[in-house]
């Protein structure tokens, strides 16, 4: 019974693992350009719309992102309410800087996971003839 019921628990996750890569690939497939404009969107625009943005030079320009352009976007320094126009050809990497780390979020997932997965473990071992 025990063997049934992992054999069906590992065939699941090989599925979902199957499914991923694909996912994976067709992301790859945009332009840089098209997925910096998609994340500064997503970002918003005004004081609430918090930013770390890493120029490809290696400069990095923290503050919140006041306009939005075709080719370019604005971001002010929140204490010196100094302007900078960056196109988003430079951008190497834009982050929101709103609260919760990536690492903090991924770490939680996990632990849903592992929480999840071992209960489930439990609830088939006492259910075991």
């Amino acid at each position: 019974m025990l063997k049934t019921y992992l054999s069906i628990l590992f065939g699941a996750l090989l599925c979902l693992s199957a499914v991923s890569q694909p996912v994976a690939a067709q992301q790859d497939k945009q332009p840089m350009n098209e997925l910096i404009k998609i994340k500064i969107a997503k970002l918003g625009v005004g004081e609430k719309a918090k930013a770390a943005i890493t120029v490809k030079d290696g400069t990095k320009i923290n503050g919140y992102i006041s306009r939005v352009g075709d080719d370019d976007f604005v971001v002010r320094d929140r204490k010196t309410d100094v302007a900078t126009t960056i196109r988003y050809a430079d951008v190497l990497k834009a982050e929101s800087k709103r609260g919760h780390s990536t690492a903090r979020n991924i770490a939680i997932g996990v632990g849903i996971g592992v929480g999840a997965f071992l209960a489930a473990i439990a609830i088939i071992l006492t259910h075991l003839d």
